[in-house]
């Protein structure tokens, strides 16, 4: 459900800066479909322009990161009920990406098996950057990662190695 918590992070975004959820490209969802997940707009773009030249760091990591990763509970407490519509249509927007392609000037987030890259364990199911052609997937590759960002991975992904450790005597 990774493309929930990226299109979620997309809408919310895009209201803030009152721009169209269309011309938002290249924001990431990295690590686990958790409150430990980490929405980041290194690379987002609104209309070509930077994302984090448009808000503040302060909104960013205050109220975007947080918003993002709670934002299924937020909606269950207010509505009373799940968000299965909205999983549902990011399952539905999943399956269109991978199946169409993304643009060649996007990408989006999927929750794959590690190859290894960014120093993610290989075979660990984590969300990362991708990029959709012919109906394959690989991972974006040789993004710069700030020390921030690198700190949020890794807390995501340490989470997830702990859920697969737990559960690792079952498999």
């Amino acid at each position: 459900m990774t493309r929930l918590d990226h299109n979620r992070a997309i809408h919310k975004l895009a209201a803030k800066v009152g721009a169209a959820s269309e011309t938002v490209k290249k924001l990431a969802i990295w690590g686990n479909h958790s409150a430990t997940q980490y929405p980041d707009l290194s690379y987002a773009e609104i209309a070509g322009q930077s994302a984090k030249e448009l808000v503040s760091a302060e909104w960013i990591e205050s109220n975007f990161i947080p918003s993002v990763q709670q934002r299924g509970v937020a909606i269950q407490q207010s509505r009373g009920a799940s968000s299965a519509a909205s999983a549902a249509s990011a399952a539905i927007d999943h399956i269109r990406t991978w199946v169409s392609d993304t643009d060649d000037e996007d990408w989006t987030s999927m929750g794959i098996p590690s190859d290894g890259s960014y120093g993610i364990d290989c075979g660990l199911i984590s969300s990362f950057p991708v990029v959709c052609k012919r109906g394959g997937h690989s991972i974006v590759g040789n993004l710069k990662l700030d020390s921030f960002s690198t700190q949020r991975i890794l807390e995501s992904v340490n989470e997830l190695k702990a859920e697969r450790d737990a559960v690792r005597h079952l498999l």
